[in-house]
């Protein structure tokens, strides 16, 4: 068998069909589906069942919830395929999609292909994440080239199985993708993107992104402190982004190491590096609070 594919399941019952009909219906047909139904309490574990038993490639595994990671690492478990991919079961992909990219996978023979993504689809700011076709022996300049430190979704990626001996994604922890990642890539041989293919990511107002507290923008940054990989000004300034959020938000001092910068960007980044240079990662944080201080709306 050549691909697994992993769809965590929890409370999408408007959503799973539409997942699994844009899955079932590709060009590529040599794939497992394995079904994790992470304790759903709604009507998704005998939708689950159902197309289980319209179709013998589907798999389905009931477990009490456990939260995304442990539902992703159960699939892992389970996994039989020579790659891996994961899809998220309140979004879909394009007809298509699987057959271009283990196509261009196979001529690659990557590690990791990541194909184009439709982000926050369906809303009034969804926009294109899109790729050349390109393979990396250096995994190090794929996240730099390509920012990937922006995209570390596991969806929209096939994995070849075995770099995930020994890692499995952290449990109990919100942005688990930007933990494993890099992980990942510190095992991989090569790396490819591709133009071809598409995963629609369809937009949650109430999904982590667009909800995240100053603790789990603290495990975010955390995450990305540990991640060890090579690191630009644009991929700092990043990490300036998130630890000036952490500190508003919660009082922390901060973590991320200074280090000065060539000031690039949209003004309004190029005029926070240049307040990072001549004061320092400490004092841009204290000016980032007292700015926010004055930002809140009136309780009166």
């Amino acid at each position: 068998m050549k691909l697994s594919i992993i769809i965590p399941v929890y409370r999408v019952a408007a959503t799973l069909d539409r997942c699994l009909e844009s899955v079932v219906s590709q060009s590529f047909a040599d794939f497992e589906v394995l079904l994790v139904d992470d304790g759903s309490p709604d009507d998704c574990p005998q939708r689950c069942d159902r197309w289980a038993e319209s179709d013998d490639r589907i798999s389905v595994i009931h477990q009490p919830n456990g939260g995304l990671s442990k539902a992703r690492n159960t699939g892992l478990d389970a996994a039989r395929g020579d790659y891996v991919t994961f899809i998220d079961s309140d979004d879909y992909i394009a007809p298509g999609t699987l057959e271009a990219v283990m196509a261009d996978t196979a001529e690659s023979d990557a590690d990791m292909t990541e194909y184009p993504m439709s982000l926050h689809h369906g809303a009034r700011h969804q926009s294109q994440l899109s790729f050349s076709t390109r393979t990396y022996g250096n995994p190090g300049d794929y996240w730099t080239d390509t920012k990937a430190y922006l995209h570390t979704y596991a969806c929209n990626k096939v994995f070849r199985r075995t770099l995930f001996d020994g890692i499995r994604f952290p449990e109990g922890r919100v942005f688990e993708d930007t933990y494993t990642l890099p992980r990942l890539l510190k095992h991989a041989r090569r790396v490819a993107t591709t133009r071809r293919g598409l995963y629609y990511y369809c937009w949650n107002p109430q999904g982590i992104t667009a909800t995240a507290s100053g603790n789990e923008l603290r495990q975010l940054l955390d995450a990305h402190l540990a991640a060890g990989m090579p690191m630009d000004d644009r991929y700092y300034m990043h990490l300036v982004n998130i630890q000036t959020d952490v500190c508003e938000m919660t009082g922390d001092a901060p973590k991320l190491p200074y280090r000065r910068v060539k000031p690039v960007g949209s003004v309004r980044q190029k005029l926070k590096a240049i307040t990072l240079n001549i004061f320092g990662i400490n004092n841009l944080c204290k000016i980032s609070r007292i700015l926010h201080h004055f930002k809140k709306p009136s309780r009166s």
